[in-house]
């Protein structure tokens, strides 16, 4: 079965005409509701967890201005949401959404996370949306309670998954790869194991030929027993932070090969959903919703 790590507290109510369409998050499992694609037994409700799952990642300090609502305003304003209590919950809820859709993925090959993808939260600070590293947080549970040696993180969003370089930098028990926008936020790019940069406008087929030449020989190389699949949809051609242009179909594409690569190798897949800034809505909503069809598609 397909599990699904959804709470209603993903949707975080924000300044009118905030850029970040949160929108999404109370949508998209809508859409796959009314569709058919899933039903209400693949969804589960994450809760807040342990802080020392969160500690095994991000420092203490780091932790105690989050729950004090201590952050100093600099630090706040390149988080890019308003501190709140009810944000912090939120946050913390999607990291334990990812720590048990790992469990899940274990158990059934693949599972998802409705919201998540906040890859640029560093182990001592958050920036663009994100604030803590729900898929890092993740792999240091995995690792520590031995439900995983070696763990691939693929980072197919828009934007370098600068937070989770920084926090696997000195890690050989995770590999991180990250294929994204040449010149695209952040401007200051991290070191990933293996980075790829992408120039302006790469539309499908280049952007599709990378990933297939890579994505197999780097399985092949790290062997590893665990992989997290950011699957952004800010690649698309109308996104309005993206840059890149790739189609619906060839986001598709990009989602199909990496699910199917998984399931042939057996290697258990967690996704969470990353960026997608698209103008019309229903493009991104469309956009996420193609990975769980392939997803159920592909696993069941």
């Amino acid at each position: 079965m397909l599990k699904i790590a959804y709470h209603p507290i993903y949707t975080h109510p924000l300044p009118e005409k905030h850029r970040f369409p949160m929108v999404k998050y109370e949508l998209l499992p809508k859409q796959l509701l009314y569709e058919g694609t899933c039903k209400e037994e693949n969804f589960f409700e994450p809760k807040i967890p342990d802080p020392q799952l969160i500690l095994a990642v991000h420092t203490k300090d780091y932790y105690t201005s989050l729950i004090e609502l201590s952050l100093n305003p600099k630090a706040a304003r390149k988080i890019g949401f308003p501190l709140s209590k009810e944000l912090i919950d939120r946050e913390m809820i999607i990291a334990d959404g990812t720590i048990q859709a790992s469990e899940y993925a274990i158990q059934y090959g693949v599972a998802m996370n409705i919201a998540g993808g906040t890859h640029h939260a560093y182990t001592d600070r958050g920036e663009a949306f994100c604030l803590l590293n729900d898929q890092a947080i993740g792999a240091r549970y995995l690792l520590q309670h031995g439900l995983a040696k070696k763990i691939l993180i693929v980072d197919l969003d828009v934007h370098q998954g600068n937070g989770t370089a920084e926090i696997f930098e000195s890690d050989d028990t995770v590999f991180t790869f990250s294929m994204h926008g040449a010149n695209n936020y952040p401007f200051k790019k991290e070191k990933s194991d293996l980075d790829i940069e992408l120039p302006n406008q790469t539309e499908d087929h280049e952007y599709l030929r990378i990933l297939k030449e890579t994505l197999p020989q780097l399985i092949n190389d790290q062997k590893p027993d665990f992989m997290y699949y950011l699957s952004g949809v800010d690649i698309l051609s109308t996104d309005k932070l993206g840059k890149l242009g790739c189609t619906l179909s060839g986001c598709a594409e990009r989602d199909r090969f990496v699910l199917q690569t998984c399931k042939d190798l057996d290697i258990p897949v967690m996704c969470s959903m990353g960026g997608g800034y698209s103008p019309d809505i229903k493009t991104i909503i469309e956009a996420h919703a193609n990975t769980y069809r392939l997803a159920q598609d592909i696993f069941f």
